[in-house]
């Protein structure tokens, strides 16, 4: 054996006798592979670093049962992650793949996996903090060529933040238990800002005033930083700070909008939505076969998902979101009037239809892509004169409307298809103003209610 092989094999058991490397349980430092292994490590890191490798490092891979001369980027065991995650569902799939491609990889991909700290990780987040404060300052640019340049980039929400994470903590399980490539997974402990569901909030006439006040005032702006241009109307109506990220029409709001979409194509899938509470991939992914017009139900198996830009068909979120929906006349009748509209369609198309069998569709009978129904919805809640909402706040408005209705929380829960009632009541329900005002009157009228009987049992006796 080469002297310098042999003072290398030295260098590892004198490393092994320290009592700074101790070995994992089935490892013993006595077996010839193990010491040649911690001799390549130490040949290899002298050659490189003129230094003996770090401690901790060879225990590390010894307990974990590693090549010690093995080195594995996280950009390396993301993508070995990927190609184990097969029976996944392709929107789970999807939200993997972009999360690794544009936060995970970009900062963390370079480091060798059982090198990465949480601090590592911190770092990633503040980066992601920090450039939110950039897309902020140059939205807010005179400058019309700085404030171009950030049009299509959106902050990261703490929301899509958590997600990230965990990614890559569901990514560092599979290495740390499966491969036992790590011995801790740093993201697990990392400490995140609270994630809170944005409140649900209702366009009150205040609320509106005060938006309408602020959205003039943007397009004067916008019109002086283009030098009197045109400013797109669709462009300002979105651009607008909301009292809240989730925000709901009262009754009245919602019956103005129904009545500006009535000669829409797709009134009636508007109409379910507002009324039953649809998601909005439950409503496109919606098949006639599905649809009991005599018994006045529909049944939700299926959603159409989009991711960028692509659609994908899918099963609903959770096994509660299968469910069967009761129909109310006007919302049946509507239907029917949509199903002759579609046959109509199909008779004009001729052998170029596509037979979906989905109940809203292209004008040639293909699916429907969920950006082209939302801008729809943005736009003829623009021609009502309404304040904005997101589409799938109607759903919020269809929570409220049935409490305001009277249906109890349960019923509503059902409708809705969640898991449980305490969800519904804390996360996707607003209550009106009037509903407040009646709650208040039953409260006041069970306490005084009772102390008129009492006064008049008094003046009796």
């Amino acid at each position: 054996m080469p002297i310098q092989t042999l003072q290398w094999a030295h260098q590892s058991r004198a490393l092994a006798k320290s009592g700074k490397l101790r070995y994992g349980p089935n490892v013993d430092p006595r077996e010839p592979a193990t010491r040649t292994q911690i001799a390549d490590l130490i040949k290899r890191t002298l050659a490189e670093t003129d230094t003996l490798p770090n401690a901790e490092t060879v225990r590390r891979k010894i307990k974990t049962g590693q090549h010690l001369t093995q080195e594995i980027t996280v950009e390396q065991w993301l993508a070995e992650f990927l190609n184990r995650k097969r029976k996944i569902e392709e929107t789970t799939r999807r939200s993997y793949e972009g999360h690794i491609r544009l936060y995970l990889t970009p900062y963390l991909g370079r480091l060798r996996l059982d090198q990465l700290k949480v601090s590592d990780i911190a770092l990633m987040f503040e980066q992601i903090e920090e450039f939110n404060d950039t897309i902020a300052e140059r939205r807010a640019d005179p400058d019309p060529a700085v404030r171009q340049s950030v049009k299509y980039r959106r902050p990261i929400s703490i929301a899509t933040m958590h997600r990230i994470r965990a990614t890559l903590r569901h990514s560092l399980n599979m290495a740390m238990r499966q491969d036992r490539l790590i011995d801790f997974n740093p993201a697990a402990v990392l400490e995140m800002a609270a994630y809170t569901r944005p409140k649900a909030l209702v366009w009150t006439d205040d609320r509106v005033r005060s938006w309408q006040a602020d959205y003039r005032a943007y397009r004067e702006r916008e019109k002086q930083h283009r030098g009197g241009r045109r400013v797109d109307p669709i462009d300002a109506y979105t651009s607008v700070p909301r009292p809240s990220p989730v925000m709901v029409w009262t009754p009245a709001h919602t019956r103005r909008f129904l009545q500006e979409a009535k000669a829409h194509r797709l009134f009636a899938l508007y109409q379910l939505i507002a009324l039953r509470g649809l998601r909005r991939g439950e409503a496109y992914g919606l098949r006639w076969k599905e649809v009991d017009l005599d018994g006045r139900t529909v049944t939700v198996n299926w959603q159409l998902v989009q991711w960028a830009w692509e659609v994908h068909e899918g099963t609903p979120k959770t096994d509660a979101s299968v469910r069967t929906i009761a129909l109310d006349a006007d919302t049946t009748q509507v239907l029917h009037a949509h199903r002759q509209r579609q046959r109509q369609e199909r008779l004009a198309m001729g052998e170029a239809w596509t037979d979906s069998g989905f109940v809203f569709t292209q004008p040639d009978g293909s699916h429907l892509h969920p950006q082209h129904v939302s801008d729809q919805f943005l736009w003829l809640a623009y021609l009502a004169g309404l304040p904005p909402i997101r589409l799938h706040d109607l759903r919020h408005g269809a929570a409220s409307l049935m409490l305001a209705a009277g249906v109890e929380m349960k019923v509503v829960q059902e409708t809705l298809g969640h898991t449980s009632s305490a969800f519904t009541a804390d996360t996707y329900t607003s209550v009106h103003p009037q509903v407040a005002t009646a709650t208040a009157e039953k409260t006041a009228a069970l306490l005084f209610g009772e102390e008129d009987k009492a006064e008049s049992g008094k003046l009796i006796s």
